[in-house]
């Protein structure tokens, strides 16, 4: 694989997480009106938001075995494939004022999603390898430019009344355009795990991952960000109209705001990790995103309410990518360390929304966000489990042929 190859398979994922976070938005921003419109109270939203974390759960389940077997591009491809139809059928549910449809929809939406999850992460530390440097967090932070520009339309379309169905079909139209212009650059066979010969006397049995303490560690830092991530994306607008009594446009503000402070993060993490153990860029990141939550939940000040979220979004904004790729180089076999990882992660997206729910029906929604606030907090104790920095430059693997360069250990001297 040449260097424009590399390049040219390294702008693709900026798209891929670049469409993936203009999906999410876009349905996030229009969750008020989306829910007024269906009439159904929090608790039952959060039945509907259920579907999406069902259909999020399921992907990612299949995700590490399709990844194995055919490889990264196909299961890319067809996670966002299911991620465009599904917001077609989301914006045709809000139309026909359907809530079982819309339920639906999202449950393909979350299906999309978890499938792509491992895909385009796996993809994303190949290219890490080859290149030797950090990538993941850029890749993420395209996700969260992707959100900040969703968003934005969103509120624009929320402030003109636009209705949310031909909203939601717009941006269909634009992941569509985005995915052909990108998957042709994702190289094949990616992530496929050759079976050795069962006469091979060299052959070993695989690791029980779910016995891997530090592995298990990695994963409640991510089952944690991935929570403080998610309930934003989940709830933080009806947070902040039901909780602190802003309009829907300034409450899909507010979640803009959240959306670029999760986009600096993200795409300041390479100097960051270039710099600082990743356990310290954790224990930061969970440090940060425990103080804004507090203060979105215990102040009565709409203005500090919001300014707070900054500091959630920036808590929020490392945790899945940095520790997504401390377990890839937590041992061998790294798509089914990275799938386990992802999985235990996806386990927040499969409780949280319905659980902040119904806590939201009978307490009120920031009294429900101290489950979320908890778990962020108890982040920053398993941070150590990270371990050192991985982001400097390795030119032994960077100027090796691919098919070595993979095989080099992922990582450092340090480590």
């Amino acid at each position: 694989m040449t260097d424009r190859a590399v390049r040219r398979r390294r702008r693709a994922l900026f798209l891929f997480f670049f469409l993936n976070g203009i999906a999410m938005s876009s349905w996030v921003t229009r969750t008020p009106d989306i829910r007024d419109h269906l009439g159904v109270s929090t608790g039952q939203m959060g039945l509907v938001l259920f579907g999406l974390s069902v259909g999020s759960m399921s992907g990612i389940l299949c995700s590490g075995r399709l990844v194995s077997r055919f490889g990264t591009r196909p299961v890319t491809a067809l996670s966002t494939l299911l991620i465009i139809a599904s917001v077609v059928v989301v914006g045709v549910g809000s139309a026909l004022v359907s809530a079982s449809l819309v339920t639906a929809g999202l449950c393909v939406f979350g299906a999309g999603m978890g499938a792509g999850e491992v895909a385009i992460n796996v993809d994303g530390a190949d290219v890490e390898r080859l290149t030797g440097s950090a990538v993941l967090p850029t890749l993420h932070g395209c996700f969260s430019l992707g959100t900040v520009v969703g968003g934005l339309a969103g509120m624009a379309a929320t402030a003109a009344a636009f209705p949310a169905h031909w909203h939601l079909l717009a941006v269909a139209a634009v992941a569509a355009a985005i995915f052909a212009y990108a998957i042709g650059a994702v190289p094949a066979g990616t992530g496929t795990r050759t079976a050795s010969p069962a006469s091979d006397p060299a052959q070993r049995p695989r690791p029980r991952l779910w016995k891997d303490r530090t592995l298990l560690m990695i994963g409640a830092v991510v089952l944690a960000m991935a929570l403080a991530e998610g309930a934003a994306n989940d709830w933080l607008p009806l947070l902040m109209v039901d909780g602190h009594g802003l309009d829907a446009t300034v409450g899909s503000l507010v979640y803009v705001g959240f959306a670029a402070a999760m986009t600096v993060g993200r795409f300041s993490g390479t100097f960051f990790l270039s710099r600082h153990s990743r356990a310290t860029v954790l224990r930061a990141s969970a440090l940060s995103g425990a103080v804004g939550l507090a203060l979105v939940i215990f102040s009565d000040n709409t203005v500090v309410a919001a300014a707070a979220v900054l500091f959630w979004g920036l808590g929020a904004s490392l945790g899945f990518p940095v520790a997504l790729s401390a377990a890839g180089d937590s041992g061998p076999d790294e798509t089914a360390r990275v799938g386990l990882v992802a999985t235990i992660g996806y386990v927040a997206f499969l409780v949280g929304p319905p659980t902040l729910g119904f806590l939201g029906d009978h307490y009120g929604l920031r009294a429900a966000m101290v489950v979320v606030l908890a778990f962020v907090a108890m982040a920053a104790l398993a941070a150590p489990a990270a371990g050192r920095r991985t982001s400097r430059r390795r030119a032994s693997s960077a100027d090796l042929p691919v098919e070595l360069a993979v095989k080099q250990p992922s990582r450092s001297p340090e480590e």
